[in-house]
């Protein structure tokens, strides 16, 4: 399938087609391995959440110490991206993807053995380090192995991915949980884990990505134009704030179902896997939209409706309706993650993608690492319907007041302005 959405059509082909249709032809390999390394690197990584209710009740903790316990995993998480990006730029990113495979995976063991609340937060601490590889080396890995006209739905396609893995994880995870408590689940996912991301070290050495060599005539598929620096930042900034608050209210959906709506912890992992569902389809038709009308478009419709949304979660009781807007709320991430990366890519030059990718994955992450106690704490103070509240109506004020400015810097811009070094 992923050969069919890649492989350009039937031609008469010129010498820099034939060489684009063999890198293109290898891509496809590229993307399937990508898709699956993705899958594999959140299978860890997704428990966090999902088992939250299980490890609080095993220590007791308060919401703000649950809190914790996912901001050691998230800023750990945002921070290792910043050295990752920049690494990746330079010594390449195979070695990255192994730290935030197997890397990952070994800290999952870690936190499956940790007998104090201390040693947990450090395990997830570690985690989240190592986890800090992966996202900045596989998106300009995919921004090689597809056409620029493409890279939509090939980010939608490694979405999917990801999306499947939220999707299985929270199942998988409790029903281990269940059966053999929380820390079965690390110690046997993570071992699982571990030895694919050695298979996807070892698979990666023998192929090439298009943006490592150049295609016939000196022509890559990707070599984006010279952009205004002011407007990434800015669009940074938007895709990062709307990031860092969704995940930190995510953070507290299974609490928030368990202690409020009076769910089990059972039926609150497969509420939460509902939201992560959304990427399976939401993620490649994100893509799709965004080759055709415009990353930007798409941007800004999604980003407006997410504050609303977490809005609407503390105002509602039905557990229907919840869910309902746990699957909105999901389609508003992936479409968004899909077409912020889409865009990036194609704007930032290449030899510079990673560090840039890097800054953009740690902002969000960092900032839901901020954010996510603060929201706890919130939460003991207010509960979860006045929290949810100033957490939706800040994130739409907030879009709207960047959004303004964007407009302005824009029409301000003068021609020949900074822009991003090739």
């Amino acid at each position: 399938m992923i050969r069919l959405l890649f492989h350009p059509p039937e031609a008469d082909y010129s010498p820099v087609m034939q060489a684009t249709e063999r890198v293109v032809s290898r891509g496809s390999v590229v993307m399937l391995l990508i898709t699956g390394a993705h899958f594999f690197h959140h299978q860890l990584t997704a428990l966090v959440v999902p088992l939250l209710p299980f490890m609080r009740d095993g220590f007791n903790l308060t919401y703000t110490q649950a809190g914790g316990l996912v901001s050691a995993f998230s800023l750990s998480y945002g921070i290792g991206q910043l050295p990752a990006g920049w690494l990746a730029d330079r010594i390449g990113a195979r070695y990255l993807l192994l730290a935030g495979i197997s890397g990952v995976a070994l800290a999952g063991l870690l936190v499956g053995v940790s007998g104090t609340y201390g040693l947990l937060v450090l395990s997830l601490i570690l985690m989240g380090l190592m986890g800090g590889g992966y996202h900045p080396s596989a998106t300009p890995i995919i921004s090689t192995a597809v056409p620029p006209a493409q890279r939509g739905r090939a980010m939608g396609m490694h979405l999917v991915g990801g999306s499947a893995s939220h999707l299985v994880a929270p199942l998988l995870g409790v029903a281990i949980a269940t059966a053999l408590g929380w820390r079965g689940s690390f110690l046997i996912i993570g071992g699982v884990v571990f030895f694919f991301g050695i298979a996807v070290f070892v698979l990666f050495r023998r192929l090439t990505f298009a943006g490592e060599e150049a295609v016939a005539g000196g022509q890559g598929l990707s070599s984006p134009p010279a952009r205004s620096a002011v407007p990434i930042w800015l669009f940074v900034s938007m895709t990062s704030l709307v990031a860092a608050i969704t995940a930190s209210t995510i953070a507290f959906i299974p609490l928030y179902l368990v202690d409020h709506i009076g769910l089990t912890e059972g039926a609150a992992a497969i509420a939460l896997a509902v939201f992560f569902s959304a990427g399976l389809w939401a993620a490649p038709l994100g893509g799709i939209i965004a080759d055709r009308i415009g990353a930007l478009t798409v941007f800004g419709v999604i980003i407006l409706a997410s504050g609303p949304l977490i809005f609407l979660l503390g105002a509602v009781h039905s557990a229907t309706v919840v869910v309902a807007i746990l699957l909105l709320l999901g389609m508003t991430l992936f479409v968004r993650m899909t077409v912020s990366e889409s865009y990036l890519i194609g704007v930032i030059p290449p030899a510079r993608r990673s560090t840039v990718l890097g800054v953009y994955f740690f902002a969000g992450m960092e900032g839901s690492g901020i954010v996510t106690p603060l929201l706890g704490n919130l939460i003991d103070r207010l509960g979860f319907q006045a929290a949810f509240a100033v957490s939706g109506g800040f994130t739409l004020a907030a879009i709207v007041v960047l959004g303004i400015l964007g407009l302005v810097l824009h029409r301000r811009a003068a021609p020949g302005g900074a822009v991003l070094p090739q």
